[in-house]
């Protein structure tokens, strides 16, 4: 046998045993559009943390209750179904912004997490991102991925994405939601954003999706070619 069939073949070993991976980053910094190609490339279940929030948000809104009121949080949060997130309608932007409201809460967040980590506990593994996989829901995560890029540039993703869907919005309206997002994110006292003291960093400021991908791939092929000595 050749040194390429010992190496698919070892690598078809490593893939039968359980593979989570967390990718953790900012607003619009790619994170989702990487996970999802990761995702599909080893065929593993996907999930967008941030959903589970933004669900949360969406119901609190659709009730008219105030964001900051606790009690109707905390009984959203319990009734989430993350195999039953409405990706389409909790995408919009005012959802995603008031998803970081109710992200604060610390109570919400332990419940949301509980859920998170049974979905990361499958057979098979999963990828999940969001902003505190890697130092929360999965510290023990097989490879762990933090992704981040300036705040302009995600501004400018975001704007792109805004109209290609045929919205319209203004970038400095964007550029200021996304670093007023960063604080709360990062300055929150439960779950801060930030990078997993083993998580690979990938700045995708200059870099193409196909090119995130690549990189990605590579830290993840090396993680299963250790685990089976391949």
């Amino acid at each position: 046998m050749d040194v390429a069939n010992t190496f698919i073949l070892g690598l078809k070993r490593a893939m039968s045993e359980q593979l989570v991976i967390s990718i953790d980053g900012p607003a619009a910094s790619g994170k989702g559009t990487l996970a999802r190609r990761l995702a599909d490339y080893y065929h593993l279940p996907h999930l967008d943390t941030g959903l589970s929030y933004r669900a949360v948000a969406y119901a609190l809104i659709a009730r008219g209750a105030p964001l900051d009121d606790v009690e109707k949080a905390i009984e959203a949060a319990r009734s989430v179904d993350l195999a039953n997130l409405d990706k389409h309608a909790l995408s919009a932007h005012h959802v995603g912004e008031a998803a970081s409201r109710v992200a604060v809460i610390p109570e919400l967040r332990r419940i949301l997490v509980e859920k998170q980590r049974e979905f990361a506990g499958r057979p098979a593994g999963a990828v999940l991102d969001g902003r505190d996989i890697g130092t929360v829901v999965c510290p023990d995560a097989d490879v762990k991925l933090y992704v981040t890029a300036s705040a302009e540039v995600r501004a400018a993703r975001r704007l792109r994405d805004i109209e290609s869907r045929g919205g319209t919005a203004e970038f400095d309206e964007i550029l200021s939601d996304i670093r007023k997002r960063d604080e709360r994110d990062t300055g929150r006292s439960d779950s801060p954003l930030r990078p997993a003291v083993d998580a690979h960093l990938l700045d995708t400021s200059k870099m193409s999706i196909e090119a995130a991908f690549q990189a990605a791939r590579k830290l993840v092929d090396e993680t299963l070619a250790k685990r089976n000595d391949i």
